[in-house]
């Protein structure tokens, strides 16, 4: 079985970071997009088994894609987590009572991002 994992991330570098870092998990497939309206757009035409989202983007943050994906019937089981490089408690706090499942704040070490994607996506 392959996991799709959407990536929602304005800075290319990140960007490709993360979805190298998602890739080199076995059985795990990466689609990127630059911006929270991008990625509401791509949410209807694709299943995903997993959202990765940066908070600070252009047009759409992170933390309303957040908050539309949970209010969703058709994404709301969907774990999302959040990568940022905002590290203060507000920040995380705020995130995870939105409904994310996992935050990591960057730069982060790649083994973190996997352990989190093995925690979600079952079975791995």
């Amino acid at each position: 079985m392959k996991f799709k994992v959407l990536i929602v991330e304005d800075s290319k570098v990140s960007r490709e970071h993360i979805a190298a870092t998602v890739e080199a998990v076995e059985g795990v497939e990466a689609v990127t997009t630059a911006s929270g309206f991008e990625a509401l757009k791509l949410l209807p035409r694709q299943r995903f088994d997993l959202i990765i989202t940066d908070i600070n983007m252009p047009d759409i943050n992170g933390l309303e894609l957040i908050n539309f994906v949970k209010k969703n019937p058709n994404y709301r089981d969907v774990p999302l987590i959040i990568v940022t490089t905002e590290g203060r408690e507000q920040d995380r706090s705020r995130g995870m009572a939105l409904g994310a499942a996992g935050y990591l704040v960057k730069p982060f070490q790649p083994e973190e991002l996997e352990a989190l994607l093995r925690r979600f996506l079952k079975p791995l």
